[in-house]
């Protein structure tokens, strides 16, 4: 029996006047053979939105949904399902609508702050620790190509969930990497010097994952700042990590300070993958680590 399509699982904003995460689903799904099936998802997300009725942005009619959705999908020659929701659950609704759909990612716009420092609605931030396929933060501004692909990952990892997520972002990268034909580069931070790989681990972890040493990026620091420098070094258009599902006193989702930062720190779009990320996906596979990180 052949086996579902896969979407692209696009969130659409009626507060919004510019569609970002739309106009990146349609740049990049015109590159792709076949070209996938886009559900677009029409919600407010109401912890980030003036939701009175003073706010006019919040009407909208028919010709909004003709101008800003259906005729840009036309004019790139792509078919869409547009779904809109009124639930006031916005996290919990694109969760479980995108699963249904059996989205192979989720896109979701990330809004311009005139704040210097990166903050997140808590809402979003249930959304990539809770999706079932990778959430990729669309950024305004961003360059909407896919040619240069930087992985994050933990070489130092020391458990079962941190190796485990190590593969998931490898296998995406990978995926994401062999769709667009991009140049994929792999990158890892470490603050202890007796944490650093020697040069077998590398030969091997190039092995495995057919990225040369060349594009293996081990450097000390911190993992916002290392990941944010290189990323300008190798001109990258989409950098992919990973968040681990933690859970606090309260029962609650931890945010994640190192995610959190990574994030802040970029000005690219940024693909989140957790451990609940299927890997049903891709078909490029590929470990990730030295061999203690792996077994």
């Amino acid at each position: 029996m052949q086996a579902e399509q896969k979407s692209i699982f696009i969130v659409v904003d009626p507060n919004d006047d510019q569609q970002v995460a739309l106009e990146r689903a349609l740049t990049t799904a015109k590159l792709r053979t076949p070209q996938p099936k886009l559900v677009i998802f029409v919600a407010v997300d109401g912890e980030a939105v003036d939701t009175r009725a003073t706010n006019d942005h919040l009407f909208r009619d028919e010709s909004w949904f003709r101008e800003q959705i259906r005729k840009p999908v036309e004019d790139a020659g792509l078919e869409c399902e547009l779904l809109v929701c009124w639930s006031s659950d916005w996290q919990g609704a694109i969760i479980q609508e995108s699963k249904r759909y059996n989205a192979e990612m989720v896109y979701l716009p990330v809004h311009a702050t005139s704040s210097r420092r990166f903050t997140f609605a808590e809402s979003k931030w249930q959304v990539l620790k809770s999706a079932r396929c990778p959430v990729v933060l669309i950024r305004p501004g961003a360059k909407d190509r896919r040619k240069v692909v930087l992985a994050t990952v933990n070489y130092q990892a020391q458990t079962n969930q941190q190796r485990q997520l190590n593969r998931q972002i490898t296998e995406r990268a990978n995926y994401i990497a062999n769709v667009y034909g991009a140049e994929l580069h792999l990158v890892n931070a470490f603050l202890d010097s007796m944490l650093y790989p020697d040069r077998g681990a590398l030969a091997k972890l190039a092995d495995k994952t057919g990225v040369p040493t060349s594009r293996i990026h081990v450097k000390r620091g911190y993992t916002n700042e290392v990941v944010a420098e290189v990323a300008k070094d190798i001109d990258a258009d989409l950098v992919v990590m990973g968040t681990l599902n933690q859970y606090g006193e309260t029962g609650s989702l931890l945010r994640g300070n190192t995610a959190e930062r990574v994030i802040g720190s970029l000005d690219v779009d940024v693909m989140v993958c957790n451990e609940f990320t299927s890997t049903e996906a891709p078909k490029a596979q590929a470990d990730i680590g030295t061999e203690d990180a792996l077994s």
